[in-house]
């Protein structure tokens, strides 16, 4: 993906300068949200452990090339300082920079550490976002999974849970109990949304609304926890989903960075929704059956 490519070549540009994920979600034109999941599915690490990284890499061919001091170092490299340099230098390599140095000019042999895997690291080997070579088969699956639809707006009522994702229920059980309380007719739909990405978010700080559809007429009137709000409409790419709730995350990762960069079109700025299709607590085999729907719009030619 373009946008992907240009983040990495900003970041390689920029290692020295004060990088947030929010310049870095700029760069990429997409929402802060969409940018986070979209990266870390196609690097296979979030923006801030993948920054890290190439920082250290750098790190070391400064160490093993130029006799530039530890502060050198560590703010050509990006470190607000020489504790955090070491901090994670450290925590990458398990040695500090200075016994890694003394170790290169003992060993001037040693072939170059540039971090656990280098071929990992190579932009040029591994990040070439823009190749023809995609596995045709697997696009052909993807293309069967993945249903383009149009939704329509819904008015919601819903419970907010702030925590591990893998705790929603605390939030089904309340807006459940304001749902049978209120007389809302089962046949409505019941719709989660992860608010925040648990890659980039302290999970105790993640947000989920557990939401119920109204019926046409309702009167909404906020109080025990319960409040309201619009869902937007739009065009979204259907995922139907099938399996523990643990792996949900993995469905997210797979629509992002399996079949999205390889469409015709790119995450629009709309909260995805989780269309929850059945009670995984009285599944025979404890499953959640989600209808797992992405925003999306047509990529500009």
């Amino acid at each position: 993906m373009a946008r992907i490519q240009a983040v990495l070549q900003f970041i390689e540009e920029n290692l020295e300068q004060d990088l947030t994920l929010e310049m870095l979600a700029e760069i990429s034109n997409f929402s802060k949200f969409h940018f986070s999941r979209i990266f870390s599915a196609v690097i296979h690490k979030t923006p801030m452990t993948y920054l890290t990284e190439r920082r250290l890499h750098h790190a070391v061919t400064y160490l093993s090339t130029t006799n530039k001091t530890m502060l050198d170092i560590s703010s050509l490299c990006g470190f607000t300082s020489v504790s955090s340099f070491n901090s994670s230098f450290k925590k990458q390599y398990k040695t500090t920079p200075s016994a890694m140095r003394r170790s290169m000019q003992e060993n001037s042999n040693i072939p170059l550490i540039s971090g656990n895997n280098q071929e990992e690291l190579s932009l040029s080997k591994n990040y070439d976002l823009n190749s023809k070579n995609n596995n045709n088969f697997l696009r052909r699956v993807w293309d069967m999974n993945i249903e383009v639809k149009e939704l329509p707006g819904y008015q919601v009522a819903y419970a907010r849970h702030i925590g591990s994702y893998l705790e929603t229920y605390k939030a089904w059980e309340t807006i459940g109990k304001w749902a049978q309380d209120n007389g809302i007719p089962r046949e409505q739909y019941f719709i989660g949304i992860s608010l925040d990405d648990p890659s980039v978010t302290d999970e105790q700080f993640c947000r989920y609304d557990a939401c119920i559809t109204l019926p046409e007429g309702f009167s909404a009137e906020s109080g025990s926890g319960i409040e309201f709000k619009t869902l937007s409409g739009g065009q979204y790419a259907l995922y139907k989903f099938y399996d523990t709730i643990d792996k949900l995350a993995i469905a997210y990762q797979s629509v992002y960075g399996g079949w999205l960069p390889n469409s015709e079109f790119e995450p629009d700025d709309r909260h995805a929704l989780e269309f929850c299709m059945n009670d995984p607590y009285t599944d025979p085999d404890g499953k959640a059956k989600i209808d797992l729907y992405i925003p999306i719009k047509r990529t500009l030619s």
